[in-house]
Formats: C-alpha cells, structure tokens, sequence
C-alpha cells in the first residue's frame, strides 16, 4: 500500500469516482435486490464504464456534493466522502461515504470522515445527519455517531427498500 491521500474532488475523478461508487455500493449494500431494482438503486452510476458523453455527465452530476473528498492510493481512487452543509439552520448531512473493498479496514474511511467533520465545524457548530446502510451502522458507531431513530427503508435514485439507520454527531 502507498501512502493514503486525502484530497477535495476534481472534475476529471468523476470517472474513477464513479467506477468506485459503483463497485462498492453494488458489492457490499445491494445484495437484497434484484437485478432490476439494483439497476434502479445504482442510478446513473450503473453507467459507470459507459463511454457515452451523457452517462458520464449524469455520473458528473451526481457526484456533486457541497463537499466531495476522495482518497488516492497512489494513482488509485480508493475512497470518495460526499457531504456539506444543507441549510442555513446549522445541519450538515454526511451523503455517502465508499471505500474500495480491498481497502476497507485501513483507516481510510476514517480519515475521510475527521476531514469531513473538521472542514465541517471550521464553519461553525454543526450536527452532521446520515442515512447508514446497515452494513456502515458499526463504522458509524466507532466514529462517535449515535443512532436518531429507528431502521428506515430508504431510497437511492429510483431504487426503493435500502434499510437505512439515521444516525448524528454533535461537535464536542
């Protein structure tokens, strides 16, 4: 392993970004649906590999948070944080967070997510919202976030029955 970058996104990561969101979304959160409702959950991001102008300007847009930070292993895009501040009442919702499958356990999702949370108070107090798959809630829960409400069936684009854990943090 190289040394682990954490960076803010650039446009021309929108590929790999969107090969790496793909990949791990589908691997580790999707195992309950069927083929056709993975299609739906995916999104544009099913088009991941796609040449075609307009399957990358969906992904593009889809990737575009107030907040976007990926890491780099090398030349590698192994990890991708999409977040920021929603509204002026002092919430900030943590959109997603991917790791690459042979990455996980490493530390990166953790470093993403404290330079997220820093860049996050730097303007101010904040609670930072999320969704969890059920797959992240003891990721979550290791980095300090408390459970707000109980399971939820969540959505992602126009794929349905993602069960979700809303969880928060507070700054300290």
């Amino acid at each position: 392993m190289n040394m682990i970058t954490i960076r803010r996104y650039r446009e021309n990561d929108a590929i790999s970004v969107g090969q790496l969101i793909a990949d791990t979304y589908s691997r580790f959160n999707l195992a309950f649906a069927t083929p056709e409702n993975i299609s739906l959950l995916l999104g544009p991001f099913q088009y991941a590999r796609s040449p075609e102008p307009e399957h990358r300007k969906a992904i593009a847009q889809a990737i575009r948070a107030p907040l976007v930070l990926v890491a780099v292993d090398g030349d590698e895009m192994v990890g991708v944080l999409r977040g920021g501040r929603k509204d002026t009442q002092q919430r900030t919702v943590l959109q997603s967070l991917f790791v690459r499958g042979d990455h996980h356990r490493q530390g990166i999702g953790r470093k993403l997510v404290e330079r997220f949370e820093r860049e996050c108070y730097r303007q101010g107090p904040t609670v930072i919202r999320l969704a969890a798959t059920m797959y992240a809630v003891p990721f979550y829960l290791s980095m300090g976030y408390k459970k707000s409400t109980g399971v939820r069936n969540g959505w992602s684009f126009q794929g349905v029955g993602l069960q979700v854990q809303p969880m928060k943090k507070s700054p300290k």
